[in-house]
């Protein structure tokens, strides 16, 4: 179990395949199990780090957690890895730990691409994560039906076994957060301020969004992220914010389009 000693924390991590370093952030509630269905195609091509971030899996923190802390280990797990300057592709919160990483420690860092994430006000997700923290605490796993509404899109519930299927196997994962855990992560979430975060700079950036995503809808957040420099953006139809998991294929072949032209895909693979 790969882990790292970071100021405050014990930030466990994955990592699998060869090839240049690719490092991926989870968002809300995620750890670095939330990548499953895209670990393996990019491990094809990659040397792939995900990190637990605290308040998730097996990442052990003391004190109070923050979102500039959760970037901070993340960045320390690059440099102690020591793999070169690495790709990063951050979900959701995730993309705000990566532009963060990418402003405060440019040499770590060779391109970012943010999934279904942008730097938008967001008091009506406090408001949605504090009330899915208040119904875990009242009917336990249920929590869970409240919250995959804003993740999938109307197909996924065409077919009731995929809330089911969706349940058990939450009910099954070992390293799930526990109610206080999410409790924390949701204070850190609702005390960073995102419209801080400052333009990508000199950096290649790719957004790539959910043609169905509720929390971060693509036209609002193409217009934010073209304030802070980025204006490559593709949009994913058809998918909720659970991007990776509803649309994989589509999600790996714009991470591979992206540093295709980007970085020589050629001598990447070599």
């Amino acid at each position: 179990m790969p882990t790292l000693q970071t100021d405050g924390a014990e930030l466990h991590y994955e990592t699998g395949g060869s090839g240049p370093p690719l490092l991926l952030l989870a968002g809300m509630f995620s750890d670095s199990a939330s990548w499953g269905p895209v670990v393996a195609p990019l491990e094809a091509q990659f040397t792939v780090i995900r990190p637990d971030n605290r308040t998730t899996g097996r990442t052990r923190h003391a004190g109070a957690a923050r979102v500039e802390d959760m970037a901070r280990d993340a960045a320390a797990l690059l440099e102690e890895l020591a793999l070169g300057p690495a790709h990063i592709v951050g979900h959701s919160l995730g993309g705000a730990l990566a532009l963060m990483i990418a402003d405060e420690r440019p040499g770590l860092v060779r391109s970012v691409l943010l999934s279904c994430t942008a730097p938008l006000p967001r008091p009506h997700l406090v408001a949605l994560f504090d009330g899915l923290c208040r119904i875990r605490a009242a009917a336990g796993s249920d929590w869970l039906r409240a919250l995959y509404p804003w993740l999938f899109a109307p197909p996924f519930f065409e077919e009731p076994r995929n809330v089911e299927a969706a349940m058990l196997a939450a009910g099954a994962y070992p390293h799930a957060q526990s109610l206080t855990a999410m409790q924390a992560q949701v204070a850190a979430f609702a005390a960073f301020d995102p419209m801080a975060l400052r333009p990508v700079t000199g950096l290649p950036t790719r957004a790539v969004f959910a043609g169905e995503d509720l929390i971060v809808p693509d036209a609002l957040a193409r217009a934010r992220l073209a304030e802070l420099g980025v204006a490559d953006a593709v949009t994913i139809p058809g998918a909720g914010h659970s991007l990776h998991w509803e649309a994989p294929e589509a999600f790996v072949s714009e991470i591979l389009q992206f540093l295709g032209p980007k970085t020589d895909l050629q001598r990447l693979r070599s």
